[in-house]
């Protein structure tokens, strides 16, 4: 996904925290508002970067200001209400052939709502301001997936948006 990265904002009071790369588009927002093309994948994402760059390209939008990421998702997702770990597919009326990026670098770990199980919908460390009182990177994400696993197991996520959640590993992508 290309994002127009967002510096912390002020209303996110906490001090380590530099921008925001979660893969929320609530503060640092999507390339576009690509849904309507209905050019991604089962996963409500893009196979590859030359599909957006067509988007952006129909649409006359510059993409040079913006960063590209690469999202690896967990196979499974917390349903809060049953307070269990469920597997989940990528939608099948749409075809999915992701194209591996050439080279990344892990940025961090974070944790997205999907109470629509479609797009990506909020991350509680920016858009409910855990990241204030729950240690993060500097990029508002966890360094390691057991962070992130021990922030679903903690209840925390009780009083933040409706889930069921799923924890995304953030990949910049090193342009050549």
């Amino acid at each position: 996904m290309y994002k127009e990265v967002c510096e912390k904002p002020d209303w996110l009071k906490a001090e380590n925290i530099k921008d925001i790369y979660s893969v929320s588009g609530c503060v640092s927002e999507d390339f576009d508002d690509w849904i309507n093309e209905w050019k991604h994948n089962g996963y409500w994402l893009f196979d590859s970067p030359e599909i957006m760059e067509s988007i952006a390209k129909e649409k006359d939008i510059d993409l040079a200001k913006m960063k590209l990421f690469f999202y690896k998702a967990s196979e499974q997702q917390w349903d809060q209400d049953e307070k269990a770990w469920e597997d989940y597919q990528p939608e099948k009326s749409f075809k999915t052939e992701v194209k591996l990026p050439k080279k990344t670098k892990l940025e961090g770990f974070d944790v997205v709502s999907f109470f629509a199980n479609t797009s990506c919908e909020c991350s509680p460390l920016s858009c409910n301001h855990l990241s204030e009182t729950i240690k993060t990177n500097e990029h508002c994400l966890f360094n390691t997936y057991e962070e992130a696993i021990n922030l679903i197991n903690s209840g925390e996520l009780k009083d933040c948006e409706p889930g069921p959640y799923r924890i995304f590993e953030v990949h910049s992508v090193v342009l050549a």
